[in-house]
């Protein structure tokens, strides 16, 4: 059963002097109601104690009290009010927002549009179309939100039509102007021929759906299975390395401690014949002293009798007993040097830890505007260039790239290694690499290794390399970001894929003459994406 305060309009619960809904009703003597606070208030910034609504003047200030009635018929719709804000209308998506262009008060959420009318209407206001014979032959759909997409803006008239020549929703006007002889159908036509389609897209978008999901799930596995396979991989390699930091220990205590004892033997060798030798020392010195004795005796008997025992002494002849390293210790050295040497080579090898070490001679570069030819941009960071496709008003320099949409950094480097990075994704045309310092800035001479010039780049889809004739290069994916790794003292230039860690193409044993600057060029390409010099990350 409907409560009260449902059968009342909202007016009936408004305050006409606050415009809100009554809180602590009261009636005057005329029969109106106001708020309390609000008729008190109105009272004592008037002259007369009257009635806001009727104007009827009262003698005296009547005492109010609150009316119980239209108080609680007053709580009650406010909580109806507040039910309804928070219950959701069962409607289409999109349509919550579209209400009665009817309702004059508190606007009512739309139930349906009117195509011949141009009007939507909520439930109350839509009755006369379901009873009145004149209306109930209109076109009702859900809410329309925007009637002005539904009219043909030519001849303002409903479109009705689709024409499938030009795919446009047209008017029945348009079939003798502009959509003449085209192919064109009632849009229930149209609509049923779409529905017909639907089934067919949806088996169609299922499909896809699943064929990517089992994608996902393959991509997935292959995760896992990569993840397995390093962690064996990881584990493998750390037992390796273990057992052999393992036996170099062994055999460095082995090698320490063989060292050790033949030292050990030669110095006790050693002190035995020190003594050995004092012992002749000092037994030397008594016949010297005995023959000294001899000379000062006039004894011919005895002196020629003692004078033969100490001219001849009984001690043979010392051989060179210098302590000398075994050297069979510096063959161990060796071989250990030769050891650690090739496990070095073989770990330079990998990618990743080649690329880690090339990145620790990162350089921080910009684009230098002096270089830059008329057609690009910088972008004020100095990190970015773009080709714009038109001149800019520069100033005249001699350093200046005049012919091809090249630039240089501004760093340049005469010695060492260095290593810098570039995004080249977006771009269909580019050069990346070094060149001297006395490159041609004007003329059409083609830059290459004869005329000091290194570089890599993509020109009509294929990637090559500047070497005295063009190098193609095969690549399994697109290059995004360009590393460039230059040591200047062994004459080495070398590209990588930053993305896959792996080498793309190196010159070596160039020998360089002039300073080299890090280059680039859009090749007069004026449709791609700026080339960004990024920063180096140290985690590779």
């Amino acid at each position: 059963m409907a409560t009260a305060s449902s059968l009342l309009s909202e007016d009936t619960f408004l305050c006409s002097v606050c415009l809100d809904v009554f809180t602590k009703p009261v009636t005057t003597p005329c029969g109106h109601n106001f708020c309390s606070a609000c008729i008190h208030m109105y009272w004592d910034g008037s002259d007369t104690c009257h009635c806001p609504l009727c104007k009827r003047e009262f003698p005296q200030r009547p005492e109010l009290q609150v009316n119980t009635v239209v108080s609680e018929l007053a709580a009650e719709f406010k909580t109806l009010v507040q039910v309804k804000a928070s219950t959701p209308d069962p409607q289409l998506p999109g349509t919550a927002d579209i209400v009665c262009d009817i309702c004059s008060e508190m606007k009512q959420n739309a139930v349906k549009s009117c195509l011949t009318c141009l009007v939507s209407f909520c439930e109350a206001h839509l009755e006369p179309h379901q009873r009145v014979a004149g209306l109930k032959c209109h076109v009702l759909l859900d809410p329309v939100k925007n009637f002005d997409d539904r009219m043909c803006k030519t001849h303002e008239k409903t479109t009705e039509l689709y024409c499938r020549t030009d795919r446009a929703f047209v008017c029945v006007l348009c079939l003798k102007t502009d959509h003449k002889s085209h192919n064109v159908v009632p849009l229930e036509e149209e609509y049923e021929a779409a529905m017909a389609k639907r089934d067919e897209a949806m088996a169609n978008i299922q499909k896809m759906t699943q064929s990517r999901y089992e994608k996902i799930a393959q991509v997935e596995r292959s995760v896992e299975a990569s993840q397995a396979e390093a962690e064996k991989e990881k584990e493998a390699s750390v037992q390796v390395f273990t057992d052999l930091i393992r036996s170099i220990q062994r055999s460095q205590a082995e090698l320490v401690g063989a060292i050790e004892e033949r030292h050990g033997a030669a110095t006790q060798k050693a002190e035995d014949l020190i003594r050995e030798l004092r012992v002749e020392v000092a037994e030397l010195e008594g016949r010297g002293v005995q023959l000294e004795q001899l000379s000062q005796s006039k004894d011919h008997h005895y002196v020629l009798q003692s004078f033969p025992t100490l001219l001849s002494p009984s001690y043979a002849a010392r051989p060179d007993t210098g302590v000398r390293s075994d050297p069979s210790f510096e063959a161990a050295r060796g071989a250990v040097t030769l050891l650690k040497r090739r496990v070095d080579e073989i770990l330079e090898e990998l990618p990743e830890i080649k690329m880690k070490r090339m990145s620790e001679h990162a350089v921080d570069l910009t684009f230098d505007p002096d270089t830059a030819n008329s057609s690009l941009v910088i972008s004020p960071d100095g990190k970015q260039v773009r080709n714009a496709g038109t001149k800019q008003n520069v100033p005249s320099n001699p350093k200046r790239f005049e012919t091809c949409t090249d630039v240089l950094a501004k760093e340049g480097f005469t010695a060492g290694k260095f290593y810098y990075e570039v995004q080249v994704k977006g771009n269909t045309e580019w050069l990346v690499g070094v060149v001297e310092e006395s490159v041609a800035r004007r003329g059409e001479e083609s830059l290459s290794v004869k005329n000091g010039a290194w570089f890599i780049g993509l020109d009509e889809g294929i990637y090559s390399a500047s070497t005295s004739r063009r190098v193609k290069l095969t690549l399994k994916e697109k290059l995004q970001n360009v590393g460039v790794f230059v040591d200047y003292n062994k004459g080495e230039v070398t590209f990588l894929d930053v993305s896959s860690k792996s080498r793309i193409y190196s010159f070596t044993d160039s020998h360089f003459r002039d300073k080299l600057f890090p280059y680039f060029s859009f090749q007069c390409n004026t449709a791609g994406a700026p080339l960004i010099i990024t920063p180096v990350a140290q985690t590779h």
